[in-house]
């Protein structure tokens, strides 16, 4: 599922600036020189289940790790985790799970619209 109305897509914001925002938010990173993503990861104690919120960014100028690179902020999804096959989109998520994933975006994108270039 995708969060079209966040706000964050086409935002343009320098990598370290980024890195810490999400960060502070409790997001990690995977990266190549590219792209990165931010993966938020949720556990459903009840019905044992994992979902991750996902915040994609593309590179605009230089690359990724060097600091002063600048990104260009796309479209967030989440997805549910399934062993081992890995990660689902396309499905109904529960009620909270879209509500953790849709106050995570508020947050995060307050934050990086501030430090937007």
């Amino acid at each position: 599922m995708k969060f079209q109305e966040s706000g964050l897509e086409s935002l343009i914001i320098e990598f370290q600036v980024l890195e810490e925002i999400m960060e502070e938010a409790g997001f990690h990173n995977q990266y190549d020189y590219e792209r990165i993503t931010f993966d938020y990861k949720m556990i459903d104690q009840v019905h044992d289940d994992v979902y991750y919120l996902r915040v994609p960014a593309h590179v605009e100028d230089g690359e990724i790790p060097s600091p002063h690179a600048t990104v260009k902020m796309m479209v967030p999804y989440v997805g549910k985790h399934y062993y081992p096959h890995g990660v689902e989109y396309d499905e109904e998520f529960p009620k909270k799970v879209i509500d953790k994933c849709n106050k995570k975006i508020e947050l995060i994108f307050e934050k990086i619209k501030s430090e937007a270039i």
